[in-house]
């Protein structure tokens, strides 16, 4: 398995790749902020727009193929820019069960330490599997929100706001 962070132009070139990935995870019921059915057209137009913001993505490789993306968005605040939100942690359902969640979610963590970001933040359902990966790895639970977003299959569902601090705090100027 390789971990390879991508930049706009890759984003762009793997875009029906990554793509496929977030098809598969609403396909699989992850509520990863769309409905089924997931138009590819949607899907692939999502992931372009990731190359124009603040935005970092790291993507896992097996035999060539993307099995697995985890990202990072940046504020654009001058108040929070010691902080970003953990978002789209994906493994493919046929690459699950053998430690990639975790792989990516330690990349994610490692390169935000080492970007000098502080604080880590990030919303998931409530009761899904990503609650355990989160709680494993060191994640605090802040707290729920009742109804906060609708699952691939329009009902809505509570979600759970976690937040992990890394790298060492940086004095205010």
């Amino acid at each position: 398995m390789n971990i390879l962070r991508l930049d706009a132009d890759q984003l762009v070139a793997h875009t029906g790749e990554l793509a496929e990935l977030l098809l598969d995870a609403v396909e699989g019921g992850a509520s990863v902020g769309f409905l089924a059915p997931l138009d590819r057209a949607v899907a692939e137009a999502w992931w372009k727009a990731r190359a124009q913001g603040p935005f970092a993505v790291w993507a896992a490789l097996d035999g060539g193929r993307i099995v697995g993306t985890v990202s990072l968005a940046f504020p654009d605040k001058p108040n929070s820019r010691h902080r970003a939100e953990l978002v789209k942690l994906m493994v493919h359902r046929d690459a699950r069960g053998r430690g990639l969640g975790r792989t990516l979610l330690t990349t994610a963590e490692q390169a935000a330490a080492a970007a000098g970001i502080t604080l880590l933040h990030l919303d998931t359902e409530t009761g899904s599997p990503a609650e355990r990966l989160y709680r494993s790895a060191g994640w605090t639970r802040a707290g729920t929100i009742p109804d906060y977003a609708a699952d691939p299959d329009g009902v809505l569902r509570p979600t759970t706001l976690y937040y992990k601090q890394v790298g060492a705090p940086v004095p205010a100027r």
